[in-house]
Order: C-alpha cells, then structure tokens, then sequence
C-alpha cells in the first residue's frame, strides 16, 4: 500500500538519504517480541540484575552467619549490566539503589530477601549493605553477554561467587535466565497471577478485588466481555 519507493528509491529514498543504504533485518517479521516477553515477577529488581539476586539468595545462608569473615565477592555479568548497573560509591536515593547492582546483591545476601522496602534509608542505613558492597568486584563474562544478545537464547546470565578470609569459599552460583523469562514460563506464571492479585487487592476493595481476579482468572469470559463492560469492572467503585 501506499507509494512503493517511498523507502528504496535511489538518491531521494529514506533508505538512501537517512540511512546510507537498505534497512538490513536480522529477523523476519512476527511474534518474536509476544514470545519471548520477559515478567518481572520474583522481586523488584533491574531486570539485569534479575539472576545476580537470585544467585546471591542461592547463597544467604552459607554467607549471613559469616558477613565479617568476607574477603571478596565476585559478580559475573552481561556486558548491559557492567554498563548501567555496576555503581560504587555512595547512592543518594531508592532510585539509586535500585540501580545498582552490588546494592540488590548485598541486601539478598544479608537478608536472604528484596523487597521495594529495601531500597528505602531504613534498610539502607545498614553498615553491612556498604561493607560488602565494598568487597564486591564485577566483571563481564563475555559468554554471558553473547548469550545476552543471541536471539535464541536472549538469556541474563549472572553468577556469584564469596570468598572468605580463611581461604575458603562458597561455590559458584550461575543461573542464566530469570522467572519470567520464556524458558522459565511455567514457573513465572503462578508468580505473575500472585503479582496481578497482590496489585489489584492493594487498588480495588476485597469484593471489587475478588471479582477482577476471577474474571482475569477465565479466559473464555473476559474475551467475551464488552469492552465497556471491562472498563466499568475496572473502574473503582
């Protein structure tokens, strides 16, 4: 539709004038995006550090009884997360904290939890969270980052690693995709209908609250419903 050489034709062409030549696709055209949507589920956590976190609650238990003994801890990650969420130094704010990756591991190894509470200055406060953020070192696993952007896998891969100060240490913990990524599908959709639950009941009233779950919950039912109709269900009473 529309008039064909709008994109390719020479000289004048978008492809020519803005960029240098043909649009180049690494894919075709389809439901890529819809197939390998990824759900924040398990904790508020920048998605790159999703695994890191996971990596570091593997650990808790072998590292919260011996926090002063910690000598280093290694983080393995993506190239992206090097870039946007490797922050040292002081961290003003929970916008800050949510952004840092040594931050999120910290507070899962020593509490063994992250929740959006723990970013606030509460938690914050805690010397131990900058004690071994400290004696954090990230590094960028080159595999991870392939993997990262490999269009089959588009894995976030993290691995954590503690070290102590007699010389011994915990193992190597590597987990390459999150709940809610689409290899770990099943496993993220109950999390993601106690997520949708936990949201609306925090919204709507108990009755209100029960209703939407239970219409979201049959799908045979909501395709059918008006789309007037679920406007006004979602509309608080």
């Amino acid at each position: 539709m529309g008039y064909p050489s709008a994109l390719s034709a020479p000289r004048w062409g978008f492809y020519d004038v803005v960029l240098g030549g043909p649009l180049v696709y690494k894919q075709g055209f389809g439901s890529y995006v819809m197939e390998n949507v990824l759900f924040k589920v398990s904790w508020p956590a920048e998605w790159h550090a999703a695994t890191a976190v996971e990596c570091a609650l593997v650990l808790h238990a072998q590292v919260v009884e011996r926090l002063a003994a910690v000598e280093r801890i290694v983080i393995e990650t993506q190239e992206p997360a090097v870039r946007t969420i490797d922050q040292s130094g002081p961290l003003a704010n929970p916008a800050d904290r949510d952004h840092c990756l040594q931050y999120m591991v910290a507070v899962a190894l020593i509490f063994g939890r992250l929740t959006a509470a723990d970013y606030e200055d509460a938690v914050a406060r805690d010397p131990r969270i900058d004690a071994l953020r400290a004696r954090m070192e990230v590094r960028e696993n080159p595999a991870f980052t392939h993997a990262y952007y490999e269009a089959g896998q588009r894995h976030i891969g993290n691995a954590v690693q503690v070290f102590f100060t007699d010389g011994s240490g915990t193992p190597r913990v590597q987990i390459d995709v999150p709940a809610g990524h689409r290899r770990r599908r099943a496993e993220g959709v109950p999390l993601l209908w106690t997520k949708f639950a936990s949201s609306v009941a925090a919204h709507f009233g108990a009755r209100q609250a029960n209703a939407i779950v239970a219409l979201f919950a049959d799908p045979e039912r909501l395709e059918a419903l008006p789309v007037p109709q679920l406007v006004a269900a979602l509309v608080r009473n």
